[in-house]
């Protein structure tokens, strides 16, 4: 099964890559308008790395062909035509118009199709309300890109979502590239060129929502790319995250998403500009459940899609934000920010209130706002009264703001070496005041690599401390509200501290299947769940440890096994589609003699009957020690594939519902990462006497389980282990039970 599905997967993208490398004229490697693929495929036969879309001709084409062009007043499309001629000689771009019937548009001369353009065209607009038939043309004329403004496809349902696959075909054949359908015009808005420093470099799905960042131009702010992505018939969000993380002006990339095309798309993309350390912030809506995903175990039942989003973001590390402001805020600091040279925050207020408010929200944030030392606190009292707390917030009363103390305190504070962040939370204006603090705080942020944050509080916004002097700096980040500054600065912390120490997952996925591959393969059944003892031999295939136990058809057979097993031991039926045994009353634990078991096998083999359940036999297992009940297990998400689970198991699992997953491949920092992310950790370190569990053994269980999932990628729909018991520390972990779920052939 997967050397015919997988095999095929790689033909056609070798096929693609060749292919779309002679249309072009470039090397065999380039693929569809791409430079070069790089590296390889993963074991399930899936890119491992991000190819980079060569769009600069699409930002800063040579020449533009306007198919549909107007000059009619009160016509659509004559705004649309005036708008772009505008663009075109800002950006030094040679426009032709492209009309039937017309001769000149807004004095332009103008061809009569597509096919009578007298030389290669970087890019094309479509003013058309199909543009399908117009896509064979541009192919014909060799040109690079396409815009398509037209609205109906796959937005209105189920025959507008066949035409756009129409298109998306059309598109594929062709070996352009096509921006849309259901864009806009904000690709071509005006960006400043009277503005420094690195750049935020935008996508969104939805043109109005990115109005918040693009207006960050007007408080001195640099914006050099704009991706309004639309339907994504072919060009999708994640094309446009790896070409922005190769352009040396862009300091972050700020991204609204609706919904991901392609989720693995979207993490090479992510792993594109991890490994070049800029920085993605994000919203993503649609926090909702997924009602596709198969559900016989409990692990399909833990995370739903939006977890899986969440989960799989942050392991890439992209920054998630929930609201406009917060992604304009973020996204600010992190393009402009300096490295941090320490993660200390201090708090710097004129107001005992305002520092305590602040500080107690900041540190429930996460943020380390570390006690500054007596030395530095004496030196803070030569300027600040004694009976005033310096420690941290710092606290300075308010008068020596106002005179030549404040720039003092200001630098005092920043010269400390635990300090990278200082916050001055203004929480309104009082001149003059607070016009000598921004003054000062503007002066001392030149002088200084640490980042300095000012909170101004005020509703008004047009004092000239908040117009002139912070937004005239940019070396201050300046916000509106606590919350948006807390979640900003524990961003630029975590993002450069997550940059500093990543290292790509993919760099380590496994090309080839391991000598487990073939064994599991073999025990698969397309389309049914496997028995319980089934499950197990999978497990065992990987070097998951199990119980000892035999599968037993007789209640002497099942002494015998007993008697080998060793008592006391646990008999459970095993059978094909049987998930929930417990809940039938065919699991019977601690039987210590041949009589018990004798019992148990009847009692067993009559519920089965009763129930009409079909057996393969019944297990006699192993008792094994007290430890942690865990869950581990593989489900299928439509977006990403397959995720790895892990969270508190047993009875567990259905009350606290606490789990953490990952989209492989991770390491093992991830997969302690995810440990760490339990509500219910603190049983594993042990509590109430009981011994610390063995976290490095459960760390192994979740790497091969992750190994199984890439592997047979092709295969399993489902893997449940629950319980694993995670025994103390140097005792290694069992599996005491397991459902795995196959996948239909294709």
């Amino acid at each position: 099964m997967l050397g015919s599905t997988h095999g095929t997967f790689t033909t056609d993208l070798r096929a693609r890559v060749v292919a779309c490398g002679e249309h072009s004229g470039a090397p065999g490697n380039a693929v569809h308008g791409f430079t070069a693929v790089e590296g390889d495929l993963d074991v399930s036969g899936r890119p491992l790395h991000a190819p980079v879309p060569d769009l600069d001709r699409f930002f800063r084409p040579g020449s533009v062909a306007v198919v549909g062009a107007s000059d009619a007043e009160g016509r659509p499309n004559t705004g649309i035509t005036r708008q772009l001629i505008a663009w075109a000689e800002r950006v030094g771009a040679r426009l032709v118009p492209v009309h039937p019937t017309r001769t000149t548009v807004f004095g332009i001369d103008c061809v009569p199709s597509v096919g009578a353009l007298a030389e290669p065209v970087d890019l094309a607009v479509l003013l058309v309300a199909d543009p399908l038939p117009v896509i064979e043309e541009l192919s014909q004329a060799k040109v690079r890109f396409a815009v398509a403004f037209a609205s109906g496809f796959a937005e209105t349902g189920g025959e507008g979502a066949a035409a756009q696959e129409r298109l998306a075909d059309a598109v594929r054949r062709s070996g352009m590239r096509l921006l849309g359908p259901n864009t806009n015009l904000n690709a071509f808005e005006r960006f400043r060129e009277d503005l420094d420093g690195p750049a935020i470099a935008l996508i969104t799905q939805s043109g109005h929502q990115g109005r918040p960042v693009h207006t960050l131009q007007e408080l001195g702010v640099r914006l050099s790319h704009w991706a309004p992505t639309g339907n994504e018939a072919d060009l999708e969000t994640a094309d446009f995250i790896s070409y922005f993380a190769t352009r040396p002006e862009v300091g972050a990339i700020a991204c609204y998403v609706e919904g991901l095309k392609d989720g693995r798309s979207f993490l090479l993309a992510a792993d594109r500009a991890a490994r070049q350390g800029v920085p993605v912030v994000a919203v993503k809506v649609g926090r909702t459940e997924t009602g596709a995903r198969m559900a016989a175990s409990h692990t399909g039942k833990l995370t739903g899609a939006d977890q899986v989003v969440d989960a799989a973001m942050r392991q890439f590390g992209v920054i998630r934000v929930d609201g406009l402001d917060e992604l304009q805020d973020t996204a600010a600091l992190l393009a402009r920010a300096r490295k941090p040279v320490a993660d200390g925050v201090v708090v710097y207020s004129i107001s005992g209130g305002t520092g305590a408010h602040f500080s107690d929200l900041a540190t429930a944030a996460g943020l380390r706002l570390p006690t500054l030392p007596r030395a530095k606190q004496d030196e803070l009292h030569q300027w600040i009264p004694p009976y005033l707390n310096v420690a941290n917030p710092v606290d300075n009363g308010g008068h020596p703001v106002g005179d030549w103390r404040g720039r003092k305190i200001i630098d005092a504070i920043l010269a400390d070496p635990s300090v990278g962040v200082l916050v001055c939370p203004i929480t309104g204006p009082f001149p003059p005041m607070s016009d000598k603090l921004a003054q000062d705080l503007v002066e001392a942020a030149e002088a200084t690599d640490k980042l300095v944050c000012v909170v101004w509080g005020s509703p008004v916004g047009t004092e000239a401390a908040y117009r002139e002097t912070l937004l005239g700096s940019s070396r201050v980040a300046t916000f509106r509200t606590f919350s948006n500054c807390i979640g900003a600065v524990k961003a630029y912390l975590d993002h450069h501290r997550f940059s500093t120490a990543y290292r790509s997952p993919f760099d380590e996925a496994p090309r080839t299947p391991s000598p487990s591959f073939r064994k599991a393969q073999a025990l698969m059944r397309p389309g049914r769940q496997l028995s319980e003892h089934a499950a197990k031999q999978l497990l065992r295939a990987y070097g998951i440890r199990v119980p000892r136990e035999q599968l037993v058809t007789s209640a002497a057979a099942a002494v015998r096994a007993a008697a080998l097993v060793g008592y006391p031991v646990v008999m459970k039926a095993s059978g094909a589609q049987l998930a929930h045994k417990t809940e039938l009353g065919l699991v019977k634990v601690g039987l210590t003699s041949a009589s018990q078991v004798r019992d148990a096998y009847r009692e067993l083999t009559d519920i089965a009957r009763y129930e009409g359940v079909d057996l393969d036999g019944i297990l006699v297992c192993q008792m094994v020690g007290r430890g942690v009940e865990m869950v581990v297990g593989v489900t299928r998400d439509p977006l990403f594939g397959p995720t790895v689970t892990v969270g508190l198991g047993g009875v567990l699992v259905e009350v606290l519902n606490d789990a953490a997953v990952r989209v492989p491949p991770f390491g093992e920092d991830q997969a302690r990462d995810m440990l760490g992310e339990l509500r219910g950790q603190a049983l594993l370190k042990g509590v109430r006497g009981a011994p610390p569990a063995d976290v490095d053994a459960l760390v192994e269980v979740v790497l091969r389980v992750q190994r199984m999932a890439l592997e047979l990628d092709g295969d399993l729909a489902e893997l449940d282990i629950n319980p694993l018991m995670v025994l103390p520390r140097g005792q290694g972990a069992v599996a005491l039970d397991a459902l795995a779920v196959c996948r239909q052939e294709p």
